[in-house]
Order: structure tokens, then C-alpha cells, then sequence
């Protein structure tokens, strides 16, 4: 499997047809290419689930596939890295999380097939698909709505703990769209919130929440970003050792230790998005095939660290709850 981190990037686009299919339907060979920030070999990388998806539908690494990964230091690579995958002539690029991943995959290719898994933004308010029903063109794959999400969080910590009155929030590049969400909603449901930006890697949290007013620093909700999720460990033990009450969007905050999220199964994702790949392999065509948006969501308490941080969820909220950590 090539899997070249931090390689010498080259530009320009050419057109690669998918390869011829076998008997069994699935392509002599499939090259899948992907560019992000965290390792594939990550507990939380969306690649884990995604090829282990894929080797069930079977697609044998080395045999009759490679995914063909680039690993990038900062959101600015997005789209040498991706005009590189196009160089590799892989048959399908794979473009989940922030915007700027679809936006340069796009820019490096109008012909090969990209399966998008979209965190960040709408792609159709953005204007990269005609429509989520019948996107035409080589773009399709799944929706998170953080609009939708970002208020239901607020509104879980706010039921959760409805003396709240005020939050950290922890933003980066990748999540801004996320952070002006959270923001919005906060307001209707009369959270006060700070914004703090993360900006230079590795990135400080001590000196982040030194940068919010005091009277915030008892909650924080932190977005999603691949850089957040290297960092998950450290962010969680940060937390606790502040004594400072967590929101995370994925289930692997809560298991490490942080006290609540709210969102769709990570593991869901990636495996649905191998099956956009395995249909596109196959031969449908990505413009034909309807983005689809995830509808299961979990919340998931961790009682433990509640309980260490003093903290007491309301019976409502724990009985709603998905899990709980106990």
C-alpha cells in the first residue's frame, strides 16, 4: 500500500478512466487517494473503519487495492496534495472533513470520481453540487448538518446543566463554519460563549482558555478537526486537570475521559462512504448518486468524570442518553 507522508508535491490534472471490471464487478485494481492532516493508522482516523469496510466488500489491500494516502502539516496543502493523488492516477478521490479538502479536490480534477464526506460546510449553499438529490458532475457522498448539530450540542449542555450560563469554545482554520453555528445558536438559547481561535501548531490550550473571560472558563465545547483529534488525549486530560466541564461532536472524546458528546457514529461514516466507493468501482456514476446525510446520532455521558469534575447531569438528559459512563 503507498502510503507517502509529506511527500515533494507536484501540480496538474490529468483524466484517469476507472479501471476494467472483473467478473465479480469490482475493478481489476482500485486506487483510492486521500489527503489528511492525522495519521491513517490513527484510533480515531476515519480511515481505519473506511478500509476495513472496504475489505469486507472485498478489496484486498496490495492485491486488488491501495490507498494512496498524503499526509499534510497545514490546511494550505489541501490542494498540492491533491493534485499529486491526480498525478498517482487514482480512480477515486476521497474527500471528508473540512471544505478545503473538497474544494482542491475539485480544482485538481473534473473526471475522477470524488466521494466527499462533508463536516464543515453545505456543499450546496456552497455551491459544489447542483443539488443533494441528483448532484451531476464527479461529487457525491454524505452531509453532516453542523448547523443542525451545533444547536442540538447547546442545547443538550444547556438541558444538561441549566444553571450554564456561559462556555469556552475552541476553534481552528478547519472549523470556522462550525464555530459561526455554535455561535448562532448559542444566542437563541441565551448562552454567552467566547471564541477562541487555535492557530499555531502544536497548539497551546493553556494559554487558549487564558484568552476567555473567567466567568467561561467552567464549560467548553470543542470542535471538530483532524488536528483537534491528534490532539484528543491531551485535550482531554487538559479538561479534567482544569476541572473544566466538555462537549466533544465524537463518542472517542467520552471513551478517553471528556464528559459529553453529541453526534453521528464516526465508524457509521466511513463505512457508508466505502460503500459510495465500492458503487462508484462498480460503475455508477458519482453525479447520479444521492448525497446522503447521516440520521443517527448518539449522546454519549461519561459519569465518571462528572463526577470527578463535581458536576451532576439531570435526570432527563441521563435518561435521553445513548451510553453512560459509569
Amino acid at each position: 500500500m503507498r502510503r507517502r507522508e509529506f511527500i515533494k508535491f507536484a501540480g496538474g490534472a490529468v483524466v484517469w478512466p476507472l479501471g476494467a471490471l472483473a467478473q465479480n464487478g469490482r475493478p481489476n485494481f482500485l486506487r483510492v487517494g486521500t489527503v489528511s492532516p492525522q495519521s491513517h493508522t490513527a484510533s480515531t482516523s476515519f480511515l481505519v473503519p473506511f478500509e476495513k469496510r472496504l475489505a469486507e466488500l472485498g478489496y484486498v489491500d496490495g492485491k486488488n487495492f491501495a490507498l494512496e494516502f498524503i499526509r499534510i502539516r497545514k490546511p494550505n496543502q489541501f490542494g498540492q496534495a491533491f493534485q499529486e493523488l491526480v498525478q498517482r492516477k487514482v480512480d477515486v478521490l476521497l474527500a471528508f472533513g473540512a471544505e478545503a479538502s473538497l474544494k482542491s479536490a475539485m480544482a485538481a480534477t473534473h473526471t475522477i470520481p470524488i466521494v466527499m464526506v462533508a463536516i464543515d460546510y453545505d456543499p450546496f449553499r456552497a455551491g459544489y453540487v447542483h443539488s443533494l438529490a441528483r448532484p451531476t458532475g464527479n461529487v457525491t457522498g454524505l452531509f453532516l448538518e453542523q448547523l443542525e448539530l451545533a444547536a442540538k450540542r447547546v442545547q443538550i449542555l444547556k438541558d444538561a446543566f441549566p444553571a450554564m450560563t456561559a462556555a469556552t469554545v475552541f476553534w481552528d482554520e478547519i472549523s470556522t463554519h462550525q464555530w459561526r453555528a455554535t455561535k448562532e445558536s448559542a444566542e437563541k438559547f441565551g448562552l454567552q460563549i467566547a471564541g477562541v481561535e487555535l492557530r499555531e501548531r502544536p497548539y497551546d490550550y493553556e494559554k487558549a482558555i487564558l484568552q476567555s473571560p473567567t466567568t467561561h472558563r467552567g464549560f467548553l465545547i470543542v470542535m471538530t478537526s483532524p488536528y483537534f483529534a491528534i490532539d484528543r488525549k491531551r485535550l482531554v486530560e487538559f479538561t479534567v486537570e482544569h476541572r473544566i466541564g466538555s462537549m466533544f461532536v465524537f463518542r472517542e472524546y467520552v471513551d478517553m475521559g471528556g464528559l459529553i458528546s453529541y453526534g453521528p457514529k464516526r465508524t457509521v461514516l466511513a463505512r457508508r462512504t466505502a460503500d459510495f466507493v465500492n458503487r462508484i468501482a462498480r460503475g455508477a456514476k458519482p453525479g447520479e448518486l444521492p448525497i446522503e446525510r447521516p440520521t443517527i446520532f448518539e449522546t454519549v455521558i461519561n459519569l465518571k468524570t462528572a463526577k470527578l469534575l463535581g458536576l451532576q447531569f439531570s435526570p432527563a438528559v441521563l435518561i435521553r442518553a445513548d451510553d453512560v459512563i459509569e
